[in-house]
């Protein structure tokens, strides 16, 4: 895939949508910056925010720890329209220049309308956002135009007939979700492949949950001598054809520094590390998981506070190591509301690109930790 390969270096893009807070839940810029600095010297340049990541701060972290840091030709900046931002079409040029200012820049390199869906994207053509992206890439103030996707394949189908101006899809694709059903990451692959479109991957590692594996599944990743379970998850998206970038959302320097050192010159993963992935792939779908990648879109709105994502690992954890004692959960919820706290108003349900169901996993929560 040709198309962007004198834009991008390498297939390794700094996601800046986990990112370390301070003690005052703000950016930790020192961290960041340093972050920044090792990611730059080792020769990649995409970095990918939007404006609902830990409400604005990552865009505002990019200014201060890149854009006034770096020339402008140094790096790539991809930023999303979100449709929980605006109501109506006339909000959507203002915000978009709320976002430039914020990045400090005068352009964005690859501008995406944010997790499509069949649920909102009637409100995307309402108010024209495919038409005025495609208006703001016309007056040089974004260079291309895509959208990032969390529905099924057939949904995906139609709006790539209906939209075949988009020059790039971003889907979520790991080893776990090629075939779960609720994600259908293969499908979705083969959908781009179908439309010719290069692949953005977000949730290689499944927000980290496949790094964290039973020890089972861990003993048999750890027997190949291929790497962490991090490595095998990235270097298995990398191989991918379609794949021109893949997002990994760090938040500390050591994180960064181990992914660059495969990521520098990703090597494919052997046959037998395939086999082993597909009986691993088979152990974990027989687990009743949570599939929450920790996005934590679920968060900001929520009116009591609820740690989600933490609940719900507190939930996995259990399952996957139920010889482990005790459990995290009374520190999770020290600084929020409980599971119990919940008062069903079903506003991260809605906004949940894993259609999880969230009020009756919290209902669970509260029936095994409280």
């Amino acid at each position: 895939m040709e198309r962007f390969s004198n834009l991008l270096k390498g297939k390794f893009a700094f996601g800046c949508m986990r990112m370390q807070l301070d003690a005052n839940g703000e950016v930790d810029l020192d961290n960041f910056r340093e972050m920044v600095d090792c990611y730059m010297n080792a020769g990649f340049n995409y970095f990918d925010t939007a404006h609902v990541y830990y409400e604005g701060k990552s865009e505002r972290a990019l200014k201060a720890g890149l854009t006034s840091r770096y020339p402008r030709e140094s790096y790539v900046l991809t930023n999303k329209l979100t449709s929980s931002c605006f109501e109506t079409e006339a909000d959507i040029l203002p915000l978009f220049q709320t976002q430039l200012d914020a990045c400090g820049v005068e352009y964005f390199d690859f501008y995406l309308i944010h997790s499509v869906l069949e649920g909102n994207y009637q409100k995307y053509t309402d108010c024209r956002a495919f038409e005025i992206a495609q208006e703001l890439k016309a007056a040089g103030r974004v260079k291309h135009v895509g959208m990032s996707f969390h529905d099924s394949p057939e949904f995906l189908d139609r709006v790539l007939c209906e939209h075949p101006e988009l020059e790039v899809v971003q889907i979520q694709y790991n080893w776990l979700d090629l075939d779960d059903p609720h994600v259908q990451s293969q499908a979705c692959m083969d959908v781009c492949k179908k439309h010719d479109k290069p692949v953005l991957v977000m949730e290689p590692i499944k927000g980290g949950g496949l790094v964290f594996l039973p020890d089972a599944a861990q003993k048999k990743l750890a027997a190949l001598n291929e790497g962490a379970p991090a490595e095998i998850a990235l270097r298995f998206v990398a191989e991918q054809e379609p794949v021109v970038m893949i997002l990994s959302g760090m938040n500390n320097v050591e994180q960064m520094q181990e992914n660059i050192a495969f990521m520098k010159d990703p090597k494919p993963l052997s046959d037998a590390a395939h086999r082993t992935i597909d009986e691993v792939r088979a152990m974990m779908r027989a687990l009743p998981l949570v599939a929450c990648t920790a996005c934590r879109y679920c968060t900001d709105g929520c009116p009591m506070s609820i740690n989600i994502p933490g609940v719900f690992r507190c939930i996995n954890d259990k399952i996957k190591f139920p010889t482990k004692p005790g459990s995290p959960y009374g520190w999770v919820t020290s600084k929020g509301g409980k599971a119990s706290d919940c008062i069903e108003c079903g506003q991260c349900e809605d906004i949940c690109p894993q259609h999880l169901p969230i009020r009756e996993l919290l209902k669970q929560a509260v029936e095994q930790f409280e």
